[in-house]
């Protein structure tokens, strides 16, 4: 009888260990990626919930605690921070027009009214002065606030840039701030990705970077 009871108190722990080691082996949310290019796509869906007057005011907080997680080496948690208030900002813009629709506006006129607020910080610009350059204008907390989006800004202004290494005091930048996620990625993939530079010289990794 005491052999019986050992035995199926064994069996029990073996289940309760096997239990909980899978539940400690399934992640909570998909962590994989890359924790800039996630933490870029949450600051472009925040400004969009800014450019409607409802960013809510957790998002910028959970941005911020991504970044100092990127910067501490802790990447699956930067990502995970990332996502939490990209979605956070997405709900933020459905919510607005949800709101708006409830205050009378159709579905036309509730968009039209938002993709004015919208068209006027996509239209923002960016004056160079003496000493800038894409990296650090990129950088600025008015701009991307990271300056790995750089290519974004060279892309939207190809036809004044030809160099991307060579902009001159006085130039009107235009500032895409409605890229995709998917532009955004791209983006700081090719920043990370350029490989040596030669001033007055149009790479060609940028070539191909403008192709696509």
């Amino acid at each position: 009888m005491k052999i019986f009871n050992a035995l199926k108190l064994s069996g029990i722990l073996v289940l309760v260990v096997s239990f909980a080691v899978g539940c400690a082996g399934t992640p909570e949310e998909e962590t994989v990626g890359d924790a800039a290019a996630a933490i870029a796509a949450a600051k472009a869906a925040n400004k969009k919930a800014a450019s409607v007057h409802y960013e809510w005011r957790d998002t910028g907080k959970l941005i911020k605690k991504a970044e100092e997680a990127l910067k501490a080496g802790k990447d699956a948690e930067a990502i995970k921070l990332a996502n939490k208030a990209r979605r956070q900002a997405e709900n933020a813009y459905a919510q607005k027009f949800s709101e708006m629709k409830r205050l009378g506006f159709t579905e036309t006129t509730a968009m039209e009214s938002m993709h004015e607020d919208m068209g006027k910080m996509m239209e923002a610009s960016y004056t160079v002065e003496r000493g800038d350059n894409l990296w650090d204008i990129s950088a600025k907390s008015s701009v991307y606030g990271n300056p790995y989006q750089w290519p974004l800004i060279y892309k939207t202004n190809s036809d004044k840039i030809k160099d991307a290494d060579l902009i001159y005091p006085g130039q009107v930048l235009g500032i895409e701030q409605n890229a995709s996620s998917s532009e955004i990625a791209a983006a700081i993939q090719h920043a990370k990705t350029r490989g040596s530079w030669t001033l007055g010289v149009v790479e060609e990794s940028d070539k191909a970077y403008l192709a696509n």
